[in-house]
C-alpha cells in the first residue's frame, strides 16, 4: 500500500501548478494533504478533476487557514474529524480514516509562531494529540502522517545550533513532544530505514533555501511498533514542487 503525505500550502494555489501531474505520478492508494487553506466545498471544487477516488476534508472555522484532506482509492470503513477536545478542534487539523488493518491519521500540527507565542498551546496540543493516537491504537495499529512542525534531531535541520530554542519547530518543548510520541511506541519510519540520511521536507521561500538545500525534516510517517516491520520504503520526494514542502511516500505491506 502506497500512502503520500504532503503539506501543499494552499489547495487553490497548488492545483494551478503541477499538482495533478504529481498526483498521477504518485499512483498512490491514499494521498493525505495538509494546509489546504480552504473550506470543504472549495477543496472539493479544486480537486474535481480527480476521479475514481474518495475525498474527505476537514476545514478550519477560520477561512483560508489550516485544513486537511484525504484522497483515497478505496472508501475507508469509517472516518472522523478532530480529536474531540473543543479547544483543539477549530482548525481542521486532524482526520482519521479506518481501513481493515489500521487507522490512518492525517495531521497538521500547530506552528508555535514566529515569536513562539503559541508554544504553550502547542505543548498542550501535542499532549492531547498523543492521547488521541493511543486511544485509536487500542483497536488497530496506527499510521500517523503529516506536518508535525518539529525537527526532531540535529540531523533533521540544516542549522541546528542557530535555531535551537529560538525558532518555532526546534525548541526543547517541541522536541520533547516528539520524544513523547516515540517513547509511547510510535516509530519514525523514515529514520528506522535511513538512520544517518540527511534529507529535508520543508524549505523556506526566503533566501533561496530550497536551491541551497537549507531545509528541515518536519513531515513524518509515525507507525505503531506492531506494523513497523511491514514498512518497505519511505521516500522523501524532493523532485515534486508547488509548495514549500515536498511529498513523502510510505510503502507498507498491509
Amino acid at each position: 500500500m502506497k500512502i503520500i503525505s504532503w503539506n501543499i500550502n494552499g489547495i487553490r494555489a497548488i492545483v494551478k501548478k503541477d499538482f495533478f501531474k504529481s498526483f498521477k505520478e504518485f499512483d498512490a492508494d491514499v494521498v493525505c494533504l495538509q494546509e489546504t487553506k480552504a473550506q470543504d466545498e472549495e477543496v472539493s471544487k479544486a480537486l474535481a478533476p480527480i476521479t475514481g477516488y474518495h475525498l474527505l476534508s476537514n476545514s478550519a472555522e477560520k477561512k483560508g487557514y489550516s485544513g486537511t484532506a484525504i484522497i483515497s482509492k478505496k472508501e475507508p470503513l469509517n472516518s472522523s474529524r478532530d480529536m474531540g477536545v473543543p479547544e483543539h478542534d477549530l482548525e481542521g487539523r486532524i482526520q482519521c480514516a479506518e481501513y481493515p488493518a489500521f487507522h490512518l491519521i492525517n495531521v497538521y500540527v500547530p506552528n508555535s509562531g514566529q515569536q513562539l507565542d503559541r508554544l504553550d498551546y502547542r505543548q498542550e496540543w501535542d499532549g492531547a494529540f498523543l492521547n488521541y493516537i493511543k486511544e485509536k491504537e487500542q483497536t488497530k495499529p496506527v499510521i500517523v502522517c503529516g506536518d508535525f512542525n518539529v525537527a526532531h534531531r540535529p540531523i533533521d535541520l540544516k542549522n541546528d545550533k542557530a535555531n535551537y530554542n529560538k525558532t518555532a519547530g526546534y525548541t526543547q518543548i517541541e522536541i520533547d513532544g516528539m520524544d513523547n510520541f516515540i517513547n509511547a511506541g510510535l516509530i519514525d519510519s523514515f529514520r528506522q530505514l535511513h538512520p544517518d540520511t540527511v534529507a529535508y521536507t520543508y524549505w523556506s521561500y526566503r533566501f533561496k533555501a530550497r536551491e541551497r538545500n537549507t531545509g528541515w525534516r518536519i513531515d513524518y510517517f509515525l507507525v505503531s511498533q506492531s506494523i513497523a516491520s511491514k514498512v518497505k520504503a519511505v521516500e522523501i520526494l524532493g523532485d515534486h514542487f508547488g509548495s514549500d514542502h515536498c511529498p513523502v511516500l510510505l510503502n507498507i505491506d498491509l
